[in-house]
């Protein structure tokens, strides 16, 4: 048998090595990553490990073809590495490439003529002939580098009284549980590109106005231990990015400009004393709550640009609502919701359910505390880090003329969640998108306090601010809080699939199995975020049994192809461990199990059509969560 080579062939160095680049082909895909604070879409994924792996099999096999034959194979490999770099450089964009795409959409959805503007401009001068674009973009313009400088040196008080309390609460959450990382966010080169209002809303009880910020500055963290000037030193070290957020203003109508006489000036916006701060952001001398919005402009949502909507849905049961509540509005309603979630996150992160005393009924308050007792006892504690919010929506609101209002407000959010031990950093977690509704109950017959405005954490009594001593009473008037009888308070959070399951029983009364929704809600699921959570979902049923397997893992990356999901992400969920999934998988056989298995339906059907691959991934999920005979009811709908 003659050798493989008749004689020695010496191929050029730069062969080698593009040799051995190809076989780093994959890295590419482990070694994107992003994080941070702020709510983002995950950056879809333009290929898959299996295809990497196939590219990588062609390399090699024209590489020993160039062994063998090197004056066609060096050529036809030369041909194939112009042929890759074009194929990464158009059809397989890289993570900056991404992040411009990103942008894009961000402007795209942020534009809106000039036209609008001034008919938005002229609405709000009719009944403020003082009002000015100008004027409130200088305002946006003095405190977007005030708000930055705040959050930097982790001393917001400063900002206090330009933010609604749901906003100030995120934010200072936030910070709370970057600490608890063990990090502080570094920025540096903080400059602000452009400010421009792309949109009003206006009710009897709030203006709304929308404001475009687009930005650039340098992001990084660093430890918790660093000064300032090593953050800064830090800082300027990492790449400068541009980003578009949306502002939400609001001010009550019949609120009038008063130049030179706000808050930006130093001066109560309602009587014009000077202001000098202060925890309860109420003015000495009139007793003004300047951060109300009865007198000037809070800022009460900062949104991403690309997650920007500027068309509002219907709201199931408002009309009945404020017959009963004249004055109830979704402004001041959806800020008491954020207020409320930020204080979820803020007691379980911090292993205390009292921190939720003020603003949660006495149900949930000892719901919680069991099971933060539960892991205490384990020696465990919960973890949350990186959390951001992405929406808050009023979903319906339902009234009880006999007892209590209800109102149900869907919260989508992300974070790095799971569990570690008390005194030990907890290992790298995955950051998983959560759709969860927030239930709110109010005494029927409550009339909602238009004179506190945005500001939604006071005593209903005094109009005190809320303090964060855990105790269940008011610290100056003594008034039992955490009840409805004068406030909405927090009386059940619920997975999203859990949720729309106990909706439907209601919607049919003495149903033993749950029913389709009147209607299929499919927007959500051409949603990169939505499509996320229930593939995460997945993998929990798929490691419920403590295993997964071969079979399963080939069906969840599939499902990733398909969906846009970064594999990785998927992987890191897996290897996080049962701690992760206990919240995410719905029950076998349970209600909220047919909702879940409806929603996959729907998203396998977005094009119109199952076929066997998505077939066979809805048999196994149907499979693990016990309703495999509803599934083909469901494939009919």
């Amino acid at each position: 048998m003659r050798p493989l080579f008749q004689h020695s062939v010496r191929l050029p160095s730069w062969l080698l090595v593009l040799g051995g680049l190809s076989a780093l082909v994959p890295l590419e895909a482990l070694a994107r990553g992003g994080g941070g604070e702020h709510y983002t879409r995950d950056s879809p994924s333009y290929g898959n490990g299996d295809g990497d792996a196939g590219l990588i099999y062609l390399f090699f096999r024209l590489i020993t073809f160039a062994f063998r034959y090197p004056k066609v194979g060096i050529p036809l490999l030369i041909l194939a590495g112009v042929v890759y770099y074009f194929y990464k450089r158009n059809l397989h964009p890289t993570g900056a490439t991404q992040r411009a795409f990103e942008r894009r959409e961000a402007e795209q959805r942020t534009q809106v003529s000039d036209q609008a503007v001034l008919s938005w401009v002229h609405s709000l001068q009719r009944k403020d002939p003082q009002f000015e674009a100008q004027g409130v973009l200088d305002k946006v313009r003095q405190l977007f580098p005030a708000l930055q400088e705040a959050w930097f040196r982790r001393e917001l008080t400063p900002v206090r009284p330009f933010l609604s309390d749901a906003t100030y609460q995120r934010f200072n959450v936030q910070l709370q549980l970057m600490a608890a990382q063990g990090v502080r966010d570094a920025i540096s080169d903080i400059q602000l590109l452009d400010a421009r209002i792309i949109g009003l809303e206006q009710s009897e009880w709030f203006d709304s106005l929308q404001i475009r910020v687009q930005a650039q500055m340098r992001d990084t963290d660093v430890p918790a231990s660093a000064s300032d000037a090593q953050a800064l030193e830090a800082a300027r070290r990492a790449p400068l990015e541009s980003f578009t957020e949306v502002w939400t203003f609001v001010r009550k109508p019949g609120a009038v400009t008063r130049i030179g006489q706000d808050v930006y000036q130093g001066k109560c916006p309602q009587c014009g004393a000077p202001y000098k701060g202060g925890a309860s952001n109420v003015c000495e001398y009139c007793q003004a709550i300047v951060n109300s919005g009865n007198y000037d402009w809070t800022l009460s949502e900062i949104t991403q640009g690309i997650e920007h909507n500027r068309y509002a849905a219907a709201v199931d049961g408002l009309g009945a609502a404020r017959e009963a509540d004249p004055a109830l509005n979704l402004e001041v309603l959806e800020d008491r919701a954020s207020l409320l979630f930020w204080k979820w996150i803020d007691a379980q992160s911090r292993g205390d359910e009292k921190r939720l005393a003020q603003v949660a009924n006495t149900e949930l308050v000892s719901q919680l505390g069991t099971e933060l007792g539960t892991m205490r006892q384990r020696g465990q504690r919960r973890v949350i880090l990186e959390c951001a919010v992405g929406a808050v929506v009023t979903r319906t609101l339902e009234v009880h003329p006999e007892g209590d209002d209800r109102a149900h407000v869907e919260i989508r959010w992300s974070a790095r969640l799971g569990t570690a031990a008390a005194n030990e950093r907890p290992r790298e977690l995955p950051t998983v998108p959560q759709r969860w509704v927030f239930t709110l109950t109010r005494r029927h017959g409550v009339k909602t306090n238009t004179s506190n405005g945005m500001a939604t954490d006071r005593c209903p009594e005094c109009n005190a601010p809320l303090t964060s001593s855990g105790a269940s009473a008011c610290a100056y008037c003594g008034t039992q809080l955490g009840t409805s009888a004068k406030d909405w308070v927090l009386a059940t959070t619920l997975p999203y699939e859990a949720w729309e399951a106990q909706t439907r029983y209601r919607r049919v009364p003495g149903a033993q199995a749950p029913v389709a929704s009147p209607a299929r809600a499919t927007d959500t699921v051409v949603d990169v975020q939505e499509r996320e959570r229930l593939l995460y979902m997945m993998a929990s049923i798929a490691a419920a049994d403590g295993t997964v397997d071969a079979t399963e893992r080939k069906l969840l990356k599939v499902c990733a192809t398909r969906w846009s999901i970064p594999w990785q992400n998927v992987e890191m969920a897996l290897n996080a461990g049962q701690p992760l999934f206990q919240r995410l998988m719905p029950t076998k056989g349970s209600p909220e199990a047919s909702v879940f298995m409806d929603h996959l339906v729907q998203m396998a059907l977005v094009d119109g059509r199952v076929d066997t691959k998505e077939r066979r991934m809805l048999v196994s999920t149907a499979m693990h969560l016990g309703v495999l005979p509803q599934l083909e009811s469901m494939l009919r709908k």
